[in-house]
């Protein structure tokens, strides 16, 4: 059962499990109403309650009430559907048992990134059930998308009226979450005053064309303030065949370079996070570059023997976790320093 453990984290950290198709086609009448995000309990993380995006692994501190810049974190998919009652188009705000898992997967192992970085807040949206992004039904699954979008940019807008005070920001997100973010910083940041406070996007596990954005360029050094990051990690041998979207802005999250075959060892991963969430494990998988996709080695890690998949998407961000974590701290530095 001990190898199970860490199998069962990526399970609950992306897309991968079975899930149910929402039985109907897309109902406003029926689609959860408007977030309040006046109301704390509306945010899976926030610097105002204690949540699991305050945590560390051992040997790292929570930075976050000294912290000069925010994060404002989207978090993925976790309405898969493998619940009795997971088949409507939008999910619940209020529903508990979805939040625990969402604050026990992402909010611990991907938000908690960022605390060395800034103060986090992470709405809970009505994201969108994930046969959204495979449904036959396209009209339903955009709309849904869509509702979901409405919550994250109304969760933005309520954090700068009243939490943001003119801060620096840095905006981090993985996949459905990145879908969103594109929109956002398209729609409300980029040529706009407030894109002055923009220290970095981390835009993981989505697709960003390289002609996405026109005035917010991909970041391509480590300290380089202003601009996005973007990854999405296969297998290497599967990527080796299948790979090919050369016009796809891919990060290397261990050098920080965007360069096509550029290739970063495994000494060069300071630590990523599987479960217990306490163990750093340095050294556990590399990264590569290639047509538009980061290629990884398989990680070795207990039960690592269960992790057969091909697409390494649900571990995007804790393979690579304290590389992240310093890479967003040293782009908050460089921020403040202007």
């Amino acid at each position: 059962m001990k190898y199970l453990i860490p199998f069962l984290l990526f399970a609950a950290l992306g897309s991968g499990c079975r899930s149910v198709n929402p039985a109907q086609a897309f109902d406003p009448k029926k689609t959860p109403p408007p977030t309040d995000y006046s109301q704390l309990n509306n945010w899976a993380a926030h610097p105002d309650k204690k949540d699991p995006a305050d945590r560390t692994p051992a040997g790292l501190r929570d930075e976050q009430a000294n912290a000069a810049v925010d994060v404002f974190f989207i978090h993925p998919t976790t309405y898969l559907g493998s619940r009795h009652g997971e088949n409507n188009w939008n999910a619940e705000v209020g529903d508990t048992k979805l939040n625990a898992t969402t604050d026990s997967s992402t909010i611990l192992f991907q938000a908690s990134i960022f605390n060395g970085a800034g103060r986090i807040f992470a709405p809970r949206y009505r994201q969108a059930h994930l046969d959204a992004f495979n449904s036959k039904d396209k009209i339903s699954s955009q709309q849904a998308l869509d509702t979901a979008y409405a919550d994250v940019e109304a969760a933005f807008d309520h954090y700068l009226k009243h939490w943001n005070h003119g801060r620096p920001f840095i905006i981090a997100s993985h996949s459905q979450g990145a879908v969103h973010t594109k929109t956002l910083l398209r729609k409300v940041v980029e040529n706009k005053p407030l894109q002055k406070q923009l220290v970095a996007a981390y835009i993981v596990g989505w697709r960003v064309e390289s002609d996405f954005f026109k005035n917010i360029p991909p970041c391509q050094s480590p300290d380089q303030t202003g601009c996005y990051c973007s990854w999405r990690t296969w297998k290497k041998q599967y990527g080796r065949r299948k790979a090919s979207e050369p016009n796809s802005v891919c990060v290397n999250p261990l050098n920080w370079t965007i360069t096509d075959g550029q290739y970063a060892p495994k000494s060069a991963n300071l630590g990523g996070v599987v479960r217990p969430f306490s163990v750093l494990r340095p050294h556990l998988t590399d990264a590569e570059v290639y047509r538009g996709f980061l290629l990884a080695t398989k990680p070795k890690f207990p039960g690592s023997i269960l992790f057969i998949r091909k697409n390494y998407h649900i571990g995007d961000l804790n393979l690579y976790y304290l590389n992240v974590r310093e890479n967003a701290q040293a782009r908050a530095a460089a921020f403040l320093k202007k």
